[in-house]
């Protein structure tokens, strides 16, 4: 389980295909301290070290994770997310993220506010997710509270230690991010939509 608070960003140093997987090397100021068969997030995805060489860090992502992900459109030198599997005896300053993204959405709107940046994002609503007003989402494994929640999009305002400190700072009208919607809201919709 993840708190959606990023440790660090890394930056892929290498992508390997083998079949329909993919092998992304990934160099980070934490990746000295992991170890073989840790899970770590990645742009929000959970996923297992599998290689270790000094100072980065090796992970796999299946054919289903690059389907359903932001992963597939990385190329070296891209920079990701990382945190962390949150320890038992850590405080919780985000929210529950289990590091299983719903969907992807577009970023629609980026705009320099004064101290701050907004930022706008669409996702298909026919996958059934849903936010709701001042509640709890996942960007790109960046645990964010939404705003102007709508039927298909909302917006995020992004301070500057989060800027500094996550790949918001290299996110652009047109890109694609990795959604993981809250868990609880996520029970109560399939509860109150069952037949």
């Amino acid at each position: 389980m993840f708190t959606g608070i990023i440790e660090t960003l890394g930056e892929v140093v290498s992508i390997q295909q083998e079949g329909s997987n993919i092998h992304f090397t990934i160099k980070s100021p934490i990746s000295s301290e992991l170890k073989i068969d840790q899970s770590v997030a990645h742009n929000g995805v959970c996923l297992t070290v599998v290689a270790l060489n000094n100072d980065t860090h090796t992970v796999t992502a299946v054919d289903e994770t690059l389907k359903k992900t932001n992963l597939k459109q990385l190329k070296e030198g891209s920079r990701v997310n990382l945190e962390r599997c949150m320890q038992a005896n850590g405080r919780f300053d985000g929210h529950i993220v289990q590091g299983h993204v719903d969907q992807t959405a577009i970023c629609t709107k980026r705009e320099v506010l004064d101290g701050s940046w907004l930022f706008d994002f669409e996702y298909d609503e026919r996958m059934g997710n849903i936010t709701v007003e001042k509640g709890s989402i996942c960007i790109n494994g960046v645990s964010l509270t939404c705003f102007k929640s709508g039927k298909n999009n909302f917006s995020v305002t992004i301070i500057p230690y989060t800027m500094e400190h996550t790949d918001f700072e290299y996110l652009h009208i047109g890109d694609e991010v990795n959604l993981e919607f809250d868990i609880i809201g996520k029970y109560v919709s399939k509860l109150l939509n069952k037949n």
